[in-house]
């Protein structure tokens, strides 16, 4: 199996000189702070998540009675995952959290995500109850739940989606009946839940959409409650997990059918008020769409490097100028597939690493911040996504027949990348929420203001082909703002617009880090990055520009289709 070695050094140039800690406020956390909290980090994802991935992916969890087995070695690296502090990187030290920004828990849950997937879904699904019971609960429920859940001794999900309700939550069918002693009783059943059952912890909390009997018809009626799998006096809640799913990958993320109420009910707690459980929900999914595009990075970090490793060790064919049989990395369409897999990896951390300085900013009160973290999320979840497919897709690609191989490695980050454009809402949910949510909705203030700085910038760096990239995106959005009333219209331009806007966004980080790193004390370092950059302008900037033209054009082709007939 390849080895996992975090890019450390990638991570630490980008907090010090791109995305720099110092600029949201924290010149507290200096460049031996940084290095510290990565090495660290570093350690246990080298040492104790990566060795356990691929065992988890044969054996997979376990589900016997009710009860979940997790994957050989996976509570023993829990444990050890929360006695380091880990899992309180990024949360409130008032419930026992470390106050670190989430600039910098980035690339620490990036080395999770790349170390091992299936192990880094619980933390991510936990971080999303942490922040909804932040927002909305009350102060006793806060401080009852989130010093456990931000300790690890207790793990948290996410319930929304049903065999008939998928995306269209206005489907929903789970109920909720007040009991009349200020709780709920809660009946229904969930599909797709992640780590709904485990044995890692003592309880779970489960966060479940429901709906009471005099709700509002659609979204509108939508409550949000907490479900605890054991409650306060230690008796079991009327739950339980009736099955686990059988995956095309993530097999050591056991994703969970769960059951309330066969019983009478399970107990549930408001968070928040009565239907507005929506807006509770989506204080999760947001930080969690930036976490699902950051794990787009993390897989294609793990397939990159295992790809480089291949090639170099690798030998086979001659030179076409003549010689002896080299190793594969010397062949150019070999070079071609790494530089690729490689200026697409980075170009996704930065743009990652970037929203989530916006996002520290945000939750400091800053507006135009929010705005703009706001802007970047579907961009984020979905293109860093997207992109996984290509770099493991092209990670396979270099092993050639051995990646077919399961014995490899390499085609289970294929398989694992391939639920990340679904979950936390598809990519297509995605660009139809920058469309008319991200810059419709201001009538286009804020990606205009980005628009601007990307120009701005462009201008400065000389570089001709992202100049010509933003000039196509700009005309692309003010075809968007002529079909504004035609909402048709602009969902069949959604995605085409998305893909471009994420290969604008790459390239401006890419040329920003290309730059920085000109100043690096390291002239090799700085001389990868400026091939990394140039590579990039040259084979993915290009592609702007049909996409832009689908954006103007797809419209005609889509709404003349009948795909029922």
């Amino acid at each position: 199996m390849p080895d996992y070695r975090a890019p450390l050094a990638d991570m630490n140039f980008l907090l010090s000189h791109v995305t720099p800690l110092s600029a949201i406020g924290r010149d507290d956390l200096d460049a031996a702070t940084i290095e510290a909290v990565l090495g660290e980090a570093a350690r246990l994802a080298e040492g104790v998540l990566a060795p356990i991935n691929w065992h988890g992916d044969r054996k997979g969890a376990t589900w016997s009675n009710g009860d979940v087995i997790t994957a050989p070695g996976f509570k023993d690296a829990y444990t050890q995952y929360c006695q380091g502090g880990w899992n309180a990187v990024p949360f409130d030290p008032e419930f026992g959290g470390q106050g670190l920004p989430w600039l910098l828990s980035f690339p620490v849950q990036e080395m999770w995500q790349a170390a091992n997937m299936a192990f880094g879904l619980c933390p991510l699904l936990n971080q999303g109850a942490v922040d909804a019971i932040h927002a909305h609960g009350t102060p006793e429920q806060q401080a009852f739940y989130l010093p456990k859940l931000i300790s690890g001794e207790w793990t948290g999900t996410m319930n929304l989606t049903e065999p008939q309700a998928g995306s269209d939550l206005a489907l929903l069918r789970s109920r909720a009946e007040r009991a009349g002693d200020g709780t709920y009783k809660i009946t229904g059943q969930k599909i797709f839940i992640t780590y709904g059952e485990h044995d890692f912890t003592s309880n779970i909390i489960h966060l479940v959409l429901a709906r009471l009997p005099d709700a509002p018809e659609g979204t509108r009626g939508i409550s949000l409650f907490i479900v605890p799998k054991y409650l306060q006096d230690g008796t079991r809640n009327d739950l339980t997990c009736v099955s686990i799913e059988h995956k095309l990958g993530i097999h050591g993320s056991p994703t969970c059918t769960m059951q309330f109420g066969d019983h009478g009910g399970a107990t549930g707690y408001l968070l928040g008020k009565e239907n507005e459980g929506l807006k509770c929900m989506f204080t999760m999914m947001n930080n969690a769409r930036l976490s699902v595009g950051l794990q787009g990075v993390a897989i294609a970090e793990r397939a990159t490097q295992a790809a480089y490793a291949y090639a170099r060790d690798r030998k086979q064919g001659k030179p076409l100028t003549g010689g002896d049989t080299v190793a594969i990395i010397a062949h150019p369409d070999i070079k071609r597939m790494l530089l690729s897999m490689s200026s697409l990896t980075e170009a996704g951390r930065a743009l990652a690493y970037e929203a989530a300085s916006y996002l520290d900013r945000a939750r400091a009160g800053d507006a135009l911040a929010q705005a703009r973290v706001d802007l970047l999320t579907p961009v984020v979840k979905a293109w860093c996504t997207d992109l996984a497919q290509d770099v493991t897709s092209l990670g396979v690609q270099v092993h050639g027949g051995m990646g077919f191989i399961e014995e490899t490695g390499v085609a289970q980050y294929f398989r694992d990348a391939r639920i990340l454009p679904i979950y936390e809402g598809t990519n297509g949910i995605q660009a139809n929420d920058l469309i008319f949510r991200k810059i419709l909705r201001d009538k286009g203030e804020a990606f205009k203001s980005w628009l601007a700085e990307a120009q701005e910038f462009a201008g400065a760096s000389g570089s001709l082909q992202l100049k010509s990239a933003l000039t196509d995106l700009g005309r692309a959005a003010a075809h968007l703002g002529k079909i504004a009333e035609d909402a048709d219209a602009l969902a069949a331009a959604a995605v085409p617009f998305l893909k471009a806007m994420g290969l604008v966004a790459g390239g401006v980080m890419l040329e920003r880090t290309a730059l920085a790193a000109k100043t690096s004390a390291d002239p090799a370092y700085a001389s990868r990055k400026q091939i990394t950059a140039q590579f990039y302008a040259e084979h993915y900037l290009g592609l702007t520009a049909p996409l832009t033209a689908a954006v103007a054009s797809s419209a005609e082709s889509w709404l003349r289709s009948d795909l029922q007939g």
